[in-house]
């Protein structure tokens, strides 16, 4: 026979161990959910960027949106110390950014009349050999699928000394419900800090389909020719097996020249 007592010690015990159990379950959760947003910044800040891609002091990864701006295309400088180039292009014109790099060419057609003061920029900084003898710094191989370059020093923290305007942002249609757009294997965008108006020098190549938000100007398009090439180093993966790092085959821009098409 249970005394009254002893039932209330039970009752208490049974409700202290389901307060218990509630209190580890809440803790696996919060574990599990810190792992996924650690992984998320690990694999994804475009830009961003620097994305990747935001840029790393220009991307380049709270929420799944701001998980992939940071990892995604990020960088560029968080300060102008120069001012933007004047502009200098026909922004009625088509232009070609015709890279060569260590892996192959890659040609990327560029519309001054959507981006023009990202395709006055690129072609100011390649007429004065800005890109050449740089390395693409960043190939992410998980939750975003891009190679990020444009970074004269490699880290990921460089830029030309000046910011330019976003443009191009609806392009690619509205955002989801997640917060973000798909950017479709091909195109090209600018690497920013996260911030509006913080594109520099990098930016970075879609290789496969890749989900971010909609705030990193695409201003190209890449050949098929120049895909392939992207692929290929993608394909190889970043150094370590990592899903976010330096290729593991070296990808240098020997020569990058800006032409009107």
């Amino acid at each position: 026979m249970v005394s009254n007592d002893q039932r209330r010690r039970q009752l208490a015990r049974e409700k202290f161990e389901r307060q218990q159990q509630r209190r580890e379950e809440a803790r696996r959760k919060s574990r599990r959910l810190t792992a996924i947003i650690a992984s998320s910044v690990a694999v994804v800040a475009i830009i961003g960027v620097g994305a990747y891609l935001t840029v790393d002091g220009e991307d380049t990864k709270k929420d799944t949106a701001d998980a992939a701006a940071s990892a995604s295309p990020s960088p560029a400088p968080s300060e102008s110390s120069v001012p933007e180039p004047e502009m200098a292009i026909d922004k009625k014109a088509a232009y070609t950014m015709s890279m060569k790099t260590s892996q192959g060419d890659i040609a990327i057609a560029m519309d001054a009349a959507k981006t023009p003061h990202t395709t006055n920029s690129f072609k100011h900084l390649a007429d004065k050999g800005y890109f050449d003898d740089t390395k693409c710094h960043r190939l992410t191989t998980e939750g975003i699928y891009v190679l990020q370059c444009g970074d004269p020093e490699g880290t990921g923290m460089g830029g030309p000394g000046y910011t330019i305007p976003d443009e191009n942002l609806t392009a690619l249609g509205k955002a989801g419900d997640d917060g973000s757009v798909t950017y479709p294997a091909g195109v090209v965008a600018m690497a920013n800090t996260g911030q509006p108006g913080t594109g520099g020098s990098q930016f970075f190549l879609v290789y496969k389909d890749t989900k971010l938000p909609p705030s990193y100007t695409p201003f190209g398009t890449m050949d098929a020719a120049g895909l392939k090439v992207v692929e290929k180093i993608a394909k190889a993966g970043a150094e370590g097996g990592a899903p976010d790092g330096a290729p593991k085959e070296a990808v240098t821009v020997e020569k990058a020249t800006v032409e009107k098409s």
